[in-house]
Protein backbone atom coordinates (compact mmCIF):
# COMPACT_ATOMS: atom_id res chain seq x y z
CA UNK A 1 0.00 0.00 0.00
CA UNK A 2 0.89 3.65 -0.23
CA UNK A 3 3.23 4.67 -3.47
CA UNK A 4 3.66 5.14 -7.08
CA UNK A 5 6.94 6.64 -8.09
CA UNK A 6 7.23 9.77 -5.99
CA UNK A 7 7.76 13.26 -7.20
CA UNK A 8 11.31 14.20 -6.27
CA UNK A 9 11.43 14.16 -2.46
CA UNK A 10 14.02 15.63 -0.19
CA UNK A 11 15.38 12.86 1.96
CA UNK A 12 17.33 14.75 4.58
CA UNK A 13 16.28 13.62 8.04
CA UNK A 14 15.38 16.47 10.32
CA UNK A 15 16.75 16.53 13.84
CA UNK A 16 13.33 17.77 14.96
CA UNK A 17 10.73 15.08 15.57
CA UNK A 18 7.73 15.47 13.25
CA UNK A 19 4.50 14.96 15.22
CA UNK A 20 2.09 13.37 12.80
CA UNK A 21 -1.68 12.89 13.12
CA UNK A 22 -3.05 10.16 10.83
CA UNK A 23 -6.80 9.61 10.58
CA UNK A 24 -8.25 6.56 8.81
CA UNK A 25 -11.21 4.30 9.62
CA UNK A 26 -9.26 1.15 8.71
CA UNK A 27 -7.36 -0.11 11.73
CA UNK A 28 -5.01 -2.12 9.53
CA UNK A 29 -3.95 1.01 7.67
CA UNK A 30 -3.38 2.81 10.96
CA UNK A 31 -1.45 -0.10 12.45
CA UNK A 32 0.86 -0.35 9.44
CA UNK A 33 1.40 3.41 9.24
CA UNK A 34 1.98 3.70 12.99
CA UNK A 35 4.37 0.74 13.08
CA UNK A 36 6.48 1.99 10.18
CA UNK A 37 6.49 5.71 10.91
CA UNK A 38 7.22 5.30 14.61
CA UNK A 39 10.37 3.43 13.60
CA UNK A 40 11.66 6.58 11.91
CA UNK A 41 13.98 8.51 14.20
CA UNK A 42 12.34 11.80 13.26
CA UNK A 43 8.65 10.91 13.57
CA UNK A 44 6.01 10.39 16.23
CA UNK A 45 2.53 9.21 15.21
CA UNK A 46 -0.87 9.71 16.80
CA UNK A 47 -3.95 8.17 15.14
CA UNK A 48 -7.71 8.69 14.87
CA UNK A 49 -10.47 6.71 13.19
CA UNK A 50 -12.79 9.48 11.96
CA UNK A 51 -12.73 13.12 10.96
CA UNK A 52 -14.50 14.14 14.16
CA UNK A 53 -12.05 12.18 16.30
CA UNK A 54 -9.16 13.75 14.39
CA UNK A 55 -10.46 17.20 15.30
CA UNK A 56 -10.75 16.16 18.96
CA UNK A 57 -7.26 14.61 18.99
CA UNK A 58 -5.81 17.71 17.38
CA UNK A 59 -7.21 19.85 20.17
CA UNK A 60 -6.43 17.47 23.04
CA UNK A 61 -3.06 16.04 22.00
CA UNK A 62 -1.55 18.75 19.78
CA UNK A 63 0.44 20.46 18.58
CA UNK A 64 1.10 18.46 15.40
CA UNK A 65 3.40 19.22 12.48
CA UNK A 66 1.60 17.30 9.71
CA UNK A 67 -1.94 15.91 9.45
CA UNK A 68 -3.09 13.15 7.08
CA UNK A 69 -6.82 12.51 6.60
CA UNK A 70 -8.36 9.56 4.79
CA UNK A 71 -10.66 10.83 2.05
CA UNK A 72 -13.34 8.19 2.61
CA UNK A 73 -13.87 7.88 6.35
CA UNK A 74 -16.74 8.87 8.66
CA UNK A 75 -17.16 12.62 9.00
CA UNK A 76 -15.27 13.63 5.87
CA UNK A 77 -18.34 14.34 3.68
CA UNK A 78 -16.23 14.88 0.61
CA UNK A 79 -13.68 17.54 1.46
CA UNK A 80 -15.67 19.16 4.26
CA UNK A 81 -13.56 17.29 6.80
CA UNK A 82 -10.43 18.70 5.17
CA UNK A 83 -11.72 22.28 5.29
CA UNK A 84 -12.80 21.84 8.93
CA UNK A 85 -9.32 20.63 9.87
CA UNK A 86 -7.64 23.39 7.86
CA UNK A 87 -9.69 25.98 9.73
CA UNK A 88 -8.56 24.52 13.02
CA UNK A 89 -4.96 23.75 12.05
CA UNK A 90 -4.05 27.19 10.70
CA UNK A 91 -0.63 27.00 9.06
CA UNK A 92 -0.12 23.29 9.83
CA UNK A 93 -0.14 21.28 6.56
CA UNK A 94 -3.09 18.91 6.09
CA UNK A 95 -3.01 16.33 3.30
CA UNK A 96 -5.42 13.67 2.04
CA UNK A 97 -4.66 9.96 1.80
CA UNK A 98 -6.77 7.82 -0.51
CA UNK A 99 -6.95 4.48 -2.24
CA UNK A 100 -8.47 6.10 -5.32
CA UNK A 101 -6.19 8.96 -6.31
CA UNK A 102 -7.31 10.98 -9.31
CA UNK A 103 -6.42 14.23 -11.01
CA UNK A 104 -9.80 15.75 -10.14
CA UNK A 105 -9.40 14.91 -6.46
CA UNK A 106 -5.85 16.23 -6.46
CA UNK A 107 -7.00 19.54 -7.95
CA UNK A 108 -9.86 19.76 -5.46
CA UNK A 109 -7.55 19.14 -2.50
CA UNK A 110 -5.10 21.81 -3.64
CA UNK A 111 -7.91 24.28 -4.35
CA UNK A 112 -9.24 23.71 -0.83
CA UNK A 113 -5.82 24.54 0.62
CA UNK A 114 -4.62 21.00 1.29
CA UNK A 115 -0.96 20.04 1.34
CA UNK A 116 -1.33 17.34 -1.25
CA UNK A 117 -2.60 13.86 -2.02
CA UNK A 118 -0.94 10.62 -0.94
CA UNK A 119 -1.98 7.40 -2.66
CA UNK A 120 -2.40 4.21 -0.65
CA UNK A 121 -1.15 2.42 -3.75
CA UNK A 122 2.39 3.59 -3.06
CA UNK A 123 4.73 1.40 -0.99
CA UNK A 124 4.75 2.06 2.73
CA UNK A 125 8.45 2.94 2.57
CA UNK A 126 7.53 6.00 0.50
CA UNK A 127 5.15 7.32 3.14
CA UNK A 128 7.85 8.70 5.43
CA UNK A 129 9.40 10.67 2.57
CA UNK A 130 5.96 11.99 1.61
CA UNK A 131 5.49 13.24 5.16
CA UNK A 132 8.93 14.89 5.19
CA UNK A 133 8.19 16.54 1.87
CA UNK A 134 4.93 17.99 3.20
CA UNK A 135 6.61 19.03 6.45
CA UNK A 136 9.19 20.97 4.41
CA UNK A 137 6.39 23.20 3.14
CA UNK A 138 5.85 21.61 -0.26
CA UNK A 139 2.68 20.20 -1.82
CA UNK A 140 2.92 16.45 -2.38
CA UNK A 141 1.27 14.45 -5.13
CA UNK A 142 2.04 11.35 -7.21
CA UNK A 143 3.93 12.31 -10.35
CA UNK A 144 1.65 10.13 -12.48
CA UNK A 145 -1.29 12.37 -11.59
CA UNK A 146 0.64 15.45 -12.67
CA UNK A 147 1.29 13.75 -16.00
CA UNK A 148 -2.21 12.30 -16.30
CA UNK A 149 -3.66 14.91 -18.62
CA UNK A 150 -3.06 14.30 -22.33
CA UNK A 151 -0.62 16.74 -23.89
CA UNK A 152 -2.15 19.89 -25.34
CA UNK A 153 -0.98 22.05 -28.15
CA UNK A 154 1.61 24.36 -26.62
CA UNK A 155 0.39 27.88 -26.05
CA UNK A 156 2.43 31.02 -25.80
CA UNK A 157 5.36 30.84 -23.43
CA UNK A 158 3.98 33.97 -21.85
CA UNK A 159 6.32 35.74 -19.47
CA UNK A 160 8.85 32.90 -19.04
CA UNK A 161 12.32 33.35 -20.50
CA UNK A 162 14.07 30.61 -22.45
CA UNK A 163 16.21 29.77 -19.43
CA UNK A 164 13.15 29.60 -17.19
CA UNK A 165 11.45 27.29 -19.69
CA UNK A 166 14.49 25.00 -19.54
CA UNK A 167 14.44 25.01 -15.73
CA UNK A 168 10.68 24.40 -15.78
CA UNK A 169 11.13 21.38 -18.05
CA UNK A 170 13.63 19.90 -15.60
CA UNK A 171 11.27 20.61 -12.70
CA UNK A 172 8.67 18.67 -14.63
CA UNK A 173 11.05 15.70 -14.67
CA UNK A 174 11.29 15.87 -10.88
CA UNK A 175 14.87 17.18 -10.79
CA UNK A 176 16.28 18.74 -7.62
CA UNK A 177 17.90 22.17 -7.69
CA UNK A 178 21.32 20.54 -7.39
CA UNK A 179 20.65 18.31 -10.38
CA UNK A 180 19.33 21.21 -12.44
CA UNK A 181 22.36 23.31 -11.53
CA UNK A 182 24.69 20.51 -12.61
CA UNK A 183 22.82 19.91 -15.88
CA UNK A 184 22.82 23.59 -16.84
CA UNK A 185 26.19 24.62 -15.43
CA UNK A 186 24.62 27.03 -12.95
CA UNK A 187 24.95 27.58 -9.22
CA UNK A 188 22.19 26.27 -6.96
CA UNK A 189 21.51 29.84 -5.93
CA UNK A 190 20.85 30.84 -9.52
CA UNK A 191 18.53 27.86 -9.99
CA UNK A 192 16.60 28.86 -6.86
CA UNK A 193 16.17 32.35 -8.27
CA UNK A 194 14.85 30.91 -11.53
CA UNK A 195 12.42 28.68 -9.62
CA UNK A 196 11.20 31.63 -7.58
CA UNK A 197 10.70 33.66 -10.75
CA UNK A 198 8.82 30.80 -12.43
CA UNK A 199 6.51 30.44 -9.44
CA UNK A 200 5.84 34.17 -9.36
CA UNK A 201 5.11 34.43 -13.07
CA UNK A 202 2.84 31.36 -13.06
CA UNK A 203 1.19 32.49 -9.82
CA UNK A 204 2.17 29.17 -8.25
CA UNK A 205 2.69 28.62 -4.54
CA UNK A 206 5.71 26.31 -5.00
CA UNK A 207 7.65 24.29 -7.57
CA UNK A 208 5.14 21.41 -7.59
CA UNK A 209 2.25 23.78 -8.16
CA UNK A 210 4.25 25.48 -10.92
CA UNK A 211 4.58 22.17 -12.78
CA UNK A 212 0.82 21.59 -12.48
CA UNK A 213 0.02 25.08 -13.79
CA UNK A 214 2.52 24.68 -16.61
CA UNK A 215 0.98 21.38 -17.68
CA UNK A 216 -2.53 22.81 -17.49
CA UNK A 217 -1.48 25.73 -19.69
CA UNK A 218 0.36 23.57 -22.21
CA UNK A 219 3.83 24.84 -21.31
CA UNK A 220 5.04 21.30 -20.62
Amino acid sequence: MFGQKNFDIAQNISTKVIRLLVADDHELVLDIARLYLNQQNDMEVVTATSADEALEVFQSQGPFDVILLDYQMPGMNGLHGLTDMLSLAGSIPVAIITGHASRDLMDAVISAGGAGLISKAQPIKSLANSVRFIHSGEVYMPIDLIQEQPPREPISRGPLTSREMTVLALLGEGKKNKQIASALGLSEGTVKMHVMSICKKLEATNRTHAVIVARDEGLL
